[in-house]
């Protein structure tokens, strides 16, 4: 098997950063010859088990293919805790060995590496637990100017990256589509990144997504992780299971006696896949009525709103953030993306960014949980 250049440069920066975290913390646990020599090979075995598992991820039809899946991408996200916790004492200890009676040190040292160990398996533990369950359901309210009665109350579920791969499965999306129904809402939003593989090796655990039940219809919208997965295919796949696949397009819904514009834009970077899927949110918006009270954009990445507000949006749906998904990487989204969670405002526009409804890569949430969005249109308040 032949390897990148690439590939061998990540794999030696990950053994250099698994040297390191071995050389801080495994001194200063004081744990004896027997302990020493455990500890540095879990390190090995975490340094071979992480690439091992994105080398597997074509060969899904190995019976073993998800069991090392499991085992890789949770010890990546142990591995990230480690690498933070253990960075972070060392700042720690930088500032003690200044502030602190140089016969405290010692202790302290030893306190603290076994705090950094503790500390990584808690997080991903919890986060293990959290990522595994149901997400629960968020309810957010969007006030509109103008909002005909017809239209108080419209009510939108959302569901966003929710990753089915190699750790995320049938029965994951059954319980998924089992609590969107109960919402009872007018639309269903899928806004990209359901799938992490292709169609053949996945189609059964999606299949349950055919299930899913809105007035008006369910929408979706190509997020990134499509065009990693053979994005025509999955298109194919979407509509066979009743989802209207909206490509820079838009569709008028009739509720009651009001108009809704539902559009949707292709990822912002499918271009890069197929030119002619370049995401377009004023093509997406050509032709629709402009009497209609509101106008809705599908978008999987929250920087499409910049491009969604010139073109008359008022309110545009997104993920592809995951929130960060686990500590502290939550708080390095903002240099990528305009908006990291939760309801915001550009100029005219209402941006709700979903959490996600799944997880990407470990199975891990911690301090960023999954989310099922019931967003609900209101008549804004007028100021007194």
């Amino acid at each position: 098997m032949r390897f990148s250049r690439s590939f061998l440069m990540a794999a030696a920066l990950l053994a250099l950063l698994h040297i390191y975290i071995g050389s801080r913390l495994l001194p200063d646990l004081h744990v004896g010859v027997a302990g020493r020599t455990l500890g540095i090979l879990a390190l090995a075995l975490s340094c071979v088990l992480m690439p091992l598992g994105m080398m597997i991820r074509g060969m899904r039809d190995s019976p073993w293919a998800d069991r090392i899946a499991w085992a890789s991408l949770t010890t990546m996200g142990l591995f990230s805790s480690l690498l933070v916790f253990t960075m972070l004492r060392d700042v720690a200890l930088l500032v003690t060995i200044v502030a602190a009676p140089s016969h405290a040190l010692a202790a302290i040292e030893r306190l603290s590496a076994i705090a950094v160990v503790a500390l990584a398996f808690l997080a991903t533990c919890i986060g293990l637990i959290n990522a595994r369950r149901r997400a629960r359901v968020v309810e957010v309210e969007i006030p509109v100017a103008d909002l005909p009665a017809d239209l108080q109350g419209f009510s939108i579920a959302q569901i966003s990256d929710v990753h089915v791969g190699p750790t995320i499965k049938r029965n994951y999306v059954d319980a998924i589509v089992e609590a969107v129904n109960r919402l009872d809402a007018d639309v269903i939003a899928v806004t990209g990144d359901l799938v992490d593989g292709s169609v053949r090796q996945l189609a059964a655990h999606v299949e349950p997504l055919g299930r899913l039940r809105a007035r008006h219809g369910t929408y979706f919208v190509t997020g990134n992780h499509e065009y990693y997965s053979g994005e025509p295919a999955w298109r194919s796949e979407f509509r066979r299971l009743g989802m209207h696949v909206l490509m820079n397009e838009h569709v008028v819904l009739t509720h009651r006696q009001a108009q809704v514009v539902v559009a949707g834009v292709t990822d912002f970077n499918a271009h890069h896949f197929d030119p002619r899927q370049r995401s377009d949110p004023a093509a997406a918006l050509q032709g629709a009525p402009a009497n209609a009270a509101v106008r809705i954009l599908l978008a999987h990445q929250p920087r499409s709103a910049i491009a969604a507000a010139a073109a008359g949006f008022d309110l545009q749906l997104s993920g592809h953030t995951h929130g960060g998904q686990f500590w502290p990487w939550n708080h390095f989204v903002r240099f990528q993306q305009p908006f990291t969670a939760g309801l915001h405002r550009w100029q005219n526009l209402w941006v709700y960014t979903s959490r996600g409804t799944g997880y990407w890569g470990p199975p891990k949430r911690f301090g960023a949980p999954s989310e099922i969005t019931r967003i609900r249109l209101v008549a804004a308040l007028r100021p007194a």
